[in-house]
This record gives structure tokens, sequence and C-alpha cells, in this order.
């Protein structure tokens, strides 16, 4: 191999180390099957959620991984692999992929990262049916406003009790 091809090499896996450590949130999968329509929408899904997906060289992933502090992800690169990286929305690869998977049989999620941290295919599933941001500030919202709902609900009881007891 060239002394050019291995800066070319040694820049990719820079790059990639890059993406590893600033993702909030990344996906592994296997895409041996699909077509390529249904990449096409994956592909878009992924887009308008600000999820980027790449398939990228094993050997790439390993030693971006091994760079990035990622050691026991090394072990999921094998075969056709396809990496969605979200800076933003920590859910957001996990539930597309899997959405994606329940009507593509062909799509096989590895494994990923979440916040740092090497994860297995059961914690991606898991977090996957978490609500998104949107979903989970809106709980929040909910919970934060019951108190006050319940003292209005009580004053306004009281108060037509008392329109009750002078009439």
């Amino acid at each position: 191999m060239s002394e050019a091809s291995i800066a070319i090499k040694a820049q990719e896996v820079d790059v990639i180390t890059e993406k590893f450590k600033a993702a909030a949130s990344v996906v592994v999968v296997d895409y041996r099957g699909l077509t390529v329509d249904e990449v096409t929408s994956l592909r878009k899904q992924l887009r308008d959620a600000n999820v980027e997906m790449k398939v990228i060289k094993n050997g790439i992933l390993r030693r971006a991984a091994k760079n990035a502090g990622l050691e026991g992800l090394g072990d999921v690169f094998v075969g056709p692999t396809a990496v969605a990286f979200s800076n933003e929305d920590v859910v957001a690869p996990a539930k597309i992929m899997n959405d994606f998977a329940k009507d593509a049989e062909a799509l096989e999620i590895k494994g990923g990262v979440i916040e740092g941290e090497v994860s297995s295919v059961e914690e991606i599933v898991a977090l996957a049916k978490l609500p998104n941001r949107e979903g989970l500030l809106s709980m929040l919202l909910s919970v934060l406003q019951a108190p006050v709902r319940n003292v209005a609900y009580a004053i306004n009881a009281v108060a037509e009790t008392k329109e009750e007891e002078v009439a």
C-alpha cells in the first residue's frame, strides 16, 4: 500500500473518531438484503431527524472506535456495516432503526453507543421504545402542571360550596 493511501485512511480514521466522540448516540446496523428503495427511505428518515448514516469499512471503524475509547464496539464491525451518528437526539437513531427493522426484516441492529458508553442490541432497542425529546418534555410539563391544576380544582370546589351555602 502506498504512503498516500495510508495517509488517506489515517485521515478517514481521524474523521470517524471525531464523529464517535461528538455523537450523543451511534447505532450500528447490518443493512445486507435491503433494496435500494428501502435504503433510500431509511436515509431520508434519518436525514429528516438530523442523523447521519454512513457505510464505512470495518477496519476503519475498528480503529476509530479504539481511538475514541470504545474498544468493546469493535466486535460488532463484521460484515456489511452502516453507522448512524446523532449529535443532538439520543433516541432518534435507535427509534428510526428499530421501527424500520420491524418492516424491513433484512435490517439488523448490531449494537451502538449511548452517550459515550458501548451498548448492546437490547439497550438500543430499549432506548428506541422511549419517547423522543418532545414527548419527554410534554410528559414533564403535564407532571409539573398537575399540582397547580389540582389546587385550582380545590379552590373552585370550595367556591362552589360557599355559593351553595349562601344561596
